[in-house]
């Protein structure tokens, strides 16, 4: 593997993330519980759509081959997505959008206030912008989780069994392979294994003060480095990417 190919995946993979992550909560449009979360839920999903957009435009110019943010995320099948699985996850009902979002966003804060040092300086700059986004994102889920966990009996079931269902999906976000490698060496990459202790710790506290337990390391899901998914995500790109691939020569 070449310092462009371990280039083009990283940035893909974090385009990946925000760009179905994003889908994932603009479902949410005019179906939340009430307007200040539709406001605040499809916000995010735009904040995380323009975090994919400039990704996924460096890794097309990383790559070299003429394809654009569009065409990587409109144009490729299920198994060349590299996003992490929890991101694929369905939204379930509002607890559960809640706890995903607030596991990935404890991890995104963390993983961009790395890269804001990375010594590409196009990932450092992107970091940079999204950070400012993610703090917002971190303090919205937080805030949910202790009141929902902290909540009524009902609020506080719910959401526990959407942390047991969701935890094992965890571990994936933090798997490192030979393009992650090449890139911590040389000042590009954040090294996964360092920022679990740190994500650890803070959704710890976080999931303590709801009054909700942290469910066991047992039985844990991987494979999205490798194209391997969930079977959500090929009905997620389906809905996505329908109208572009149904007029692929359209002009807008």
């Amino acid at each position: 593997m070449t310092q462009q190919e371990a280039l083009f995946q990283y940035c893909l993979r974090l385009g990946d993330n925000a760009l179905i992550l994003g889908h994932r909560l603009s479902e949410w449009t005019s179906f939340a519980p009430i307007l200040e979360e539709d406001l605040a839920l499809s916000n995010i999903a735009l904040d995380l759509l323009g975090q994919a957009n400039g990704f996924l435009a460096y890794a097309g110019t990383v790559e070299g081959k003429g394809r654009d943010q569009d065409a990587l995320a409109y144009k490729r099948a299920e198994r060349n997505f590299v996003n992490a699985l929890i991101t694929e996850l369905p939204n379930g009902d509002f607890g559960y959008t809640i706890v995903r979002q607030f596991l990935y966003s404890n991890f995104s804060l963390l993983l961009y206030t790395e890269l804001c040092n990375s010594k590409d300086e196009t990932i450092a700059a992107l970091a940079a912008k999204s950070l400012k986004e993610v703090k917002y994102h971190v303090r919205h889920s937080n805030d949910w989780m202790l009141r929902l966990g902290d909540g009524t009996t009902e609020s506080h079931n719910r959401v526990q069994k959407s942390l047991n269902d969701i935890w094992m999906f965890t571990n994936d976000m933090f798997a490192m392979d030979e393009s992650d490698e090449m890139l911590i060496k040389s000042g590009i990459a954040v090294d996964l294994n360092a920022l679990r202790t740190k994500w650890i710790d803070a959704v710890t506290k976080v999931i303590a003060d709801a009054t909700l337990e942290k469910p066991a390391d047992a039985y844990m899901q991987s494979g999205s480095k490798k194209g391997v998914h969930t079977e959500y995500l090929g009905f997620a790109l389906a809905e996505m990417q329908y109208l572009p691939r149904a007029y692929p020569d359209a002009k807008w």
